[in-house]
């Protein structure tokens, strides 16, 4: 904290230094004019005002000089200060003024370009450097957040064309074997129960896609509110794993979970279940066949740590920082039995955080890890 108050008082150097020099320039100007007037008014001009009181007021010679002795010539200093005094005053205001309102405009200025789709540099006075290099970062910012928009908004937009064209695939399948059912009632009953089992799988793809376009919904609207309480760690991952089996049965693929007994978390059940659902249901669908999926868990100090392991294609390290934005499919050829909306992980991690914790990614040739750290 008093680092960052120190670099504050720092920012303001060239600007206090520019207002000093200022200042300096004016206190000079004005003891340069008051050595002038100190001499003017001991000459011809003190020679004048007497005059004027002579004529003016019909003193004599002597009295209108005894007055000018007494009121102006031996009150010098004084008077000299007073205009000292005012003419620093009313110059310092009318510079200190036109000083700050030409920064101001320039600040204004520099703002304005903030909204402007510029690539322009905002540049300010070299004593206004601190501003500038704020105005800057906040303008780099605000591009980059409005680049993630946009793109997050293309991905959503290809992700809806992608589906609605997904959809159509079931959905013809669903109604043209539906037909032939409806068309040939006696028809054989293996044939019949072929074509059933092949309806039946189309429609499961078809809810699956749906409830994806409620996903990509629920996901833009929903705010995440947690109802906490204590969780059996080992309980509930076990339990996760048993209900996937029919996912791992057909590649005969396995899950391991390796947690102590008795390890608890204090969090929203729910929410978390589903995090790691996501997470295993991402790991089942890019691990290699007849391969191990590991969960361990882990307390150390306050922190519990969930690591999710599996073994397949490594995840590129360019898109290992992307992995976790809306609608990022990392599949990008799109498989229609394996893709999803693109929302499992990204939602993971909005519940991850809301429980103040963090999920990370590492890949490579020999396994993918995921990693979830949660408070206990």
């Amino acid at each position: 904290m008093k680092g960052e108050r120190g670099k504050r008082r720092n920012d303001y150097t060239k600007l206090k230094g520019k207002v000093l020099f200022q200042m300096l320039l004016i206190t000079v100007a004005a003891a340069a004019t008051v050595y002038l007037l100190r001499y003017i008014l001991r000459g011809r001009i003190g020679d004048r005002i007497v005059r004027f009181l002579v004529k003016a007021f019909h003193f004599g010679n002597s009295d209108a000089l005894t007055i000018y002795q007494l009121v102006i010539r031996n009150n010098m200093e004084t008077i000299l200060f007073m205009v000292i005094l005012i003419f620093l005053l009313v110059i310092l205001f009318r510079f200190s003024v036109a000083w700050f309102t030409k920064y101001f405009d320039e600040i204004s200025a520099g703002m304005d370009k903030l909204a402007e789709e510029s690539a322009a540099e905002i540049i300010l006075s070299p004593e206004l450097d601190f501003m500038e290099n704020k105005l800057n970062q906040i303008k780099n910012n605000l591009e980059k957040q409005k680049k993630a928009a946009l793109d997050a908004e293309q991905r959503k937009n290809d992700l809806v064309v992608y589906l609605a064209h997904d959809i159509k695939t079931p959905l013809t399948s669903v109604i043209g074997y539906l037909s032939l059912l409806d068309e040939a009632p006696d028809m054989p009953p293996e044939q019949k129960a072929k074509y059933v089992g092949i309806t039946l799988e189309k429609a499961y793809r078809l809810e699956q896609l749906i409830n994806e376009f409620f996903e990509i919904t629920r996901f833009n609207l929903q705010t995440i509110v947690l109802n906490k309480e204590k969780i059996n760690l080992q309980f509930m991952l076990r339990q996760m794993a048993d209900e996937f089996y029919p996912l791992l049965a057909p590649q005969e693929k396995q899950v391991s979970v390796n947690v102590p007994d008795g390890l608890t978390l204090w969090g929203d059940a729910d929410k978390l279940a589903r995090v790691f659902n996501n997470i295993l249901k991402n790991a089942i669908a890019y691990s290699d066949e007849n391969s191990v999926i590991e969960i361990s868990a882990g307390q150390q100090d306050q922190t519990m740590i969930i690591t999710f392991t599996n073994q397949g294609k490594p995840i590129p390290q360019a898109k290992l920082e992307t992995i976790f934005e809306k609608f990022y499919r990392l599949d990008s050829a799109r498989s229609t039995n394996t893709g999803g909306a693109g929302l499992g992980l990204a939602i993971a991690q909005e519940i991850v955080t809301a429980h103040g914790g963090t999920i990370s990614v590492q890949s490579n040739p020999e396994n993918t890890a995921f990693t979830v750290t949660l408070p206990s």
